[in-house]
């Protein structure tokens, strides 16, 4: 009785695992339908892939290089003001001297 009741658990468990996974099949299958509906719905096909992830690599490259160039001209404002600060000290500091 004991034999039994241990295949027969098996075969449940067995048969519970099988249809958690057909389960889950048709579960990837409608969200990767859905995402490729609602991306076809923005005017972009499975086929495009490829592009996509060049015209994102693109992007990135394009901020990153943005960012750099905002970081260069910060920098630059920061050392032309200071230039111009120690400038103006030194005409003073001249005019006063010369008196």
């Amino acid at each position: 009785m004991k034999m039994l009741d241990d295949d027969i658990m098996a075969i449940m468990a067995k048969t519970l695992a099988e249809q958690q996974k057909l389960q889950q099949d048709r579960i990837i299958a409608i969200v990767l339908k859905a995402v490729a509906s609602e991306l076809a719905s923005f005017g972009i096909e499975d086929d495009d892939r490829r592009k996509m992830r060049a015209d994102f690599q693109h992007l990135r490259r394009w901020r990153k290089s943005v960012e750099q160039a905002q970081s260069f001209i910060l920098k630059a404002v920061i050392t032309v003001l200071a230039t111009g600060l120690m400038g103006t000290v030194w005409l003073g500091v001249k005019v006063v001297l010369s008196k």
